[in-house]
């Protein structure tokens, strides 16, 4: 069957998707999603069983990761999978790929090669450490990104030593980093003409994320430490416990605060020398803090979110998978779209967190099985099905 594009914005652009694992995959979901022709290369299962890297094809992992795919095997340790691949990329608009550094150069799939093919070919390159330098050829792994990338050192509750978040955000927003990248480099070749290559890496992508602490650091020389469910600048804001749970308050700057007090009825508080000001608050936010609790437990947590935001005061629920799936508003905002899968049967995935008002994405085609569309993409490039099925018996493809 033809190429059936998710949605419109990227529906001209085609990609060789050489990823494997989380990162690259990400990014590439960012191009299918968005409408993009994505042509999926895996190796022949007799050479590599499914599961040896990352998650095994028929789990909710791989299958959110896969959607609006196309899938070609090829094995690209052989000579004749290296040549089909170049055929490939005379083709396309966009080679994304998360090898270790070296491993491209091996295969013959590095942007010089490349770019002699193809001069309009954008390649992206995630990788763990960068392309280059003392670290490059290190093995990347999110958590290890996390730990190097300093975000372990401000994760979890003072004295308890270092804690990782709960998804692998190094993966993450490397792959998304890199997706901005690419469609950067798309929008720049429209003028020029040319392709380019585009880099980024887990550690980059998480110091990146440090965000105000890094700056807090590189302007002002201040080291943050872990301050657990405590915002490091902004106090009170925190997690507080109530009649039947817990609950999140954000009561940040003059006048948040003060609306707080007025809901608990306490607005001597304002006015007390230990929290009349945002230096004071912070440095007594440990008993300022537990008079915020003696309050929030006499009420549920729906009371005091009904109270807390109509004087103002941001506060919100601590949802686990099921409340945050059943909660009205992420409902209202399709956060998670129906789709056919053939391990899943109808069931439900992520869908894309942008909404555009005229040419939406779309959970349109299922993840495909391994090599599903290889006699389809390999017949594009002018093979006969007798040659693709001689390719298959030598696993070529």
């Amino acid at each position: 069957m033809p190429f059936d594009p998710a949605a419109r914005p990227l529906d001209h652009i085609k990609v060789l998707d050489l990823t494997r694992v989380r990162s690259g995959p990400t990014c590439v979901r960012q191009f299918a999603d968005w409408g993009a022709d994505v042509i999926k290369v895996e190796l022949p299962e007799s050479i590599e069983p499914d599961g040896t890297l990352g998650a095994k094809r028929h789990t909710a992992d791989f299958q959110n990761l896969q959607r609006n795919k196309r899938s070609l095997t090829l094995n690209l340790k052989e000579e004749e999978g290296r040549k089909l691949s170049m055929r490939l990329a005379e083709s396309v608009d966009v080679i994304i790929e998360n090898f270790r550094p070296d491993v491209k150069h091996k295969l013959g799939i590095d942007y010089d090669n490349l770019k002699a093919v193809n001069p309009r070919i954008i390649l992206g390159s995630i990788s763990g450490f960068g392309q280059d330098g003392p670290y490059a050829k290190r093995p990347g792994f999110d958590q290890i990104a996390q730990g190097m990338g300093g975000l372990m050192s401000i994760t979890g509750e003072p004295g308890r030593g270092p804690m990782r978040v709960g998804i692998p955000i190094a993966d993450l927003t490397s792959g998304l980093f890199c997706a901005m990248g690419v469609l950067i480099a798309l929008i720049e070749r429209e003028k020029s003409g040319e392709g380019q290559w585009v880099q980024t890496s887990l550690l980059q992508a998480m110091s990146f994320m440090l965000d105000f602490q890094g700056a807090r650091y590189l302007m002002e020389d201040h080291v943050p430490q872990q301050a657990g469910n405590d915002h490091p600048t902004s106090i009170p804001t925190g997690v507080f416990p109530t009649k039947d749970g817990h609950m999140n308050i954000a009561a940040a700057g003059e006048g948040i605060w003060k609306r707080l007090c007025g809901v608990f009825g306490t607005m001597e508080w304002t006015e007390d020398p230990r929290f009349d000001s945002a230096q004071a608050r912070s440095d007594n936010r440990h008993e300022l803090n537990a008079l915020i609790a003696e309050q929030t437990k006499q009420k549920t947590n729906a009371e005091w979110i009904v109270e807390f935001n109509e004087a103002g005061v941001p506060s919100g629920p601590i949802h686990d998978m099921a409340a945050l799936f059943a909660d009205e508003q992420v409902k209202h905002m399709n956060i998670a779209e129906d789709i056919d899968t053939v391990c899943f049967g109808k069931t439900r995935m992520l869908a894309q967190p942008i909404r555009m008002d005229r040419t939406p994405s779309a959970l349109k085609v299922r993840p495909p099985e391994r090599g599903e569309q290889t006699e389809e993409i390999l017949g594009g490039l002018g093979l006969s099905a007798e040659e693709v099925a001689d390719l298959r018996a030598r696993n070529i493809v």
